[in-house]
C-alpha cells in the first residue's frame, strides 16, 4: 500500500502523518511564548514555566488528535479499497478524505 508502512509493533503508519518529538514540541511551545512576548502580545498571570507545560501539552494533544484522525481515515480508506479493488488510488484518496473528515469534525490541519 503507497503511503504507508508498518512500526516496530506490525500496526500501519501513514507517512503521511507527521513525526515529532516532544523535545521538539517544547522547543515550538518556547519559541511561539517568546514571540508572544517579544511582541508584548501577552502578559502571565502565572510563571511562564506552568504556560510552557500547558502549551507543549497543547501541542501534544493536537498531534494525538490528528494521529486518531489518520487512523479513522486509514480505517475508510481499508473499506473503500476492499469495495473498489483494482481501481483505487491509496495515496491520491487518503490526503483528500483527510482534510474532508478534518472540515466535518471541525479539526485544523
Amino acid at each position: 500500500m503507497q503511503g504507508e508502512s508498518l512500526d516496530f509493533k506490525g500496526q500501519r503508519k501513514s507517512s503521511y502523518g507527521m513525526r515529532i518529538t516532544e523535545k521538539q514540541m517544547k522547543r515550538m511551545a518556547q519559541f511561539m511564548i517568546e514571540e508572544l512576548k517579544s511582541e508584548d502580545f501577552v502578559q502571565f498571570k502565572q510563571k511562564e514555566d506552568i504556560a510552557l507545560s500547558r502549551a507543549v501539552a497543547i501541542i501534544k494533544k493536537n498531534f494525538n488528535d490528528e494521529k486518531l484522525l489518520d487512523q479513522e481515515v486509514n480505517q475508510m480508506m481499508d473499506d473503500l479499497e476492499r469495495q473498489n479493488a483494482g481501481e483505487f488510488q491509496r495515496y491520491k484518496m487518503f490526503p483528500m478524505l483527510k482534510k474532508k473528515i478534518a472540515e466535518q469534525k471541525g479539526f485544523v490541519l
